[in-house]
């Protein structure tokens, strides 16, 4: 198949902007499709038999259908491959029967059916490789001369317009569709590097865990070994079970501060590693206000919020850029004690509600009121808010979410 039906388009594209440059194609590809049907429909008004008029209108009409009907599927990513493969059958059809209807159509004083080869030249791009559009190329040629012998036409003028002239429609209806394809393949590999990213993460904290558990879990399963083996009145059973529950118990604690360590990453950090994130997929990143001021606390409450903001925008938007401001906010009367807050902006408005964002949010959320803050999100315009304030005094619950 050819490069516009291939991995790229395996999905609707969900970014306006893109869905505008697939309509910008597709109103590319009516125009030319319709322009090459104008000089196969001037052949009808140099007929004067009608019966030929009205035989050569329905070959050139079902030419028409067929070969819009196979270019919409090619350049639109959720048609079904069997109803794509359904229209190629019709133009290739439509393209056969036009040779008796339409060939006849003004013999001798017009080229009819040349410009319909003409056509089918233009859009095989669409559908095959270029391998393909050579030979197609080739044998709408070979036809077109043919037809012109036989109707009293001028063989050189066929050729020059079936091949020179088709081969020039091709190249212009391949172009915008070629650009459109890069632009898909560029977003497919944005989402690539959000799932990378995401994959890396969970990896090294499997590792960290790994690492803090594979020890005790093996000494464990070998000292309950080794008390199933000894006979149960022997004095040591008591005291491998003791053994056993002070390595359970070290190793529950090391997970749980490894977890809270995990959870509690300083937000300074955060916001340095998720710019980078977002400037790696090709969103612009600019950073406000000074994160390394927030109190510990605070900053472990938010950082949270903004990894999985951040998530979001890679994952369910199509941003190109994302705004990310930290402040904290004075006390009454310029007291201290006010609210760390942070806001999040970015252009990926998307088709869901403001208040639907997922399930890592919603959890956000509680665990901010649970410390007297609070999340809210937004539309603004084509905009999407975020912000998060807690109060900067709260310190953060560390063991409630541990193993």
């Amino acid at each position: 198949m050819s490069t516009v039906t291939s991995s790229p388009w395996a999905a609707a594209p969900r970014d306006r902007r893109l869905g505008r440059a697939r309509a910008l194609v597709l109103v590319w590809l009516a125009t030319t499709v319709c322009t090459s049907l104008v000089l196969p429909g001037t052949g009808l008004l140099e007929e004067q038999r009608p019966r030929w008029v009205a035989l050569g209108a329905v070959g050139i009409a079902a030419f028409a259908v067929a070969s819009a009907g196979a270019v919409h599927g090619a350049v639109t990513p959720w048609t079904p491959p069997r109803t794509r493969r359904a229209w190629i059958a019709a133009l290739v059809v439509a393209s056969v029967a036009s040779l008796a209807l339409v060939a006849p159509v003004a013999a001798g004083r017009w080229a009819t059916w040349a410009w319909v080869g003409a056509g089918i030249v233009g859009v095989a791009p669409l559908l095959v490789t270029w391998r393909w559009v050579v030979v197609v190329a080739s044998v709408c040629s070979a036809a077109s001369v043919v037809v012109a012998g036989l109707v009293g036409g001028s063989p050189v003028q066929a050729l020059v317009v079936t091949g020179g002239i088709g081969l020039s429609v091709a190249a212009v209806n391949w172009a915008p569709v070629w650009m459109w394809a890069l632009l898909l393949d560029a977003d497919a590999g944005r989402d690539a590097r959000a799932r990378l990213a995401a994959g890396e993460e969970r990896l090294r904290f499997a590792r960290d865990v790994h690492d803090l558990l594979g020890h005790s879990l093996t000494v464990i399963a070998l000292k309950a070994e080794l008390v199933a083996r000894l006979p149960p009145g022997d004095p040591a059973v008591r005291g491998e079970a003791a053994q056993i529950q002070r390595l359970a118990t070290t190793a529950l604690g090391e997970v749980r501060q490894a977890v809270h360590a995990y959870r509690s990453v300083d937000l300074h950090e955060e916001v340095t590693a998720v710019r980078q994130v977002l400037e790696s997929a090709g969103v612009r990143c600019t950073v406000v206000g000074q994160a390394a001021d927030v109190p510990p606390d605070a900053a472990a409450r938010l950082a949270p919020v903004l990894r999985e903001a951040v998530t979001n925008v890679l994952r369910h938007s199509r941003a190109t850029w994302c705004r990310v401001e930290v402040r904290l906010e004075a006390g009454t009367d310029g007291a201290p004690g006010g609210d760390a807050t942070l806001t999040v902006r970015n252009d990926g408005v998307d088709a869901r509600p403001a208040d639907a964002h997922g399930s890592g949010l919603d959890g956000a959320a509680g665990r901010l009121a649970d410390a007297g803050g609070r999340l809210r999100v937004e539309r603004r315009g084509d905009e999407f808010w975020l912000r998060a304030s807690v109060p900067a005094g709260t310190p953060a619950r560390t063991g409630g979410d541990g193993p």
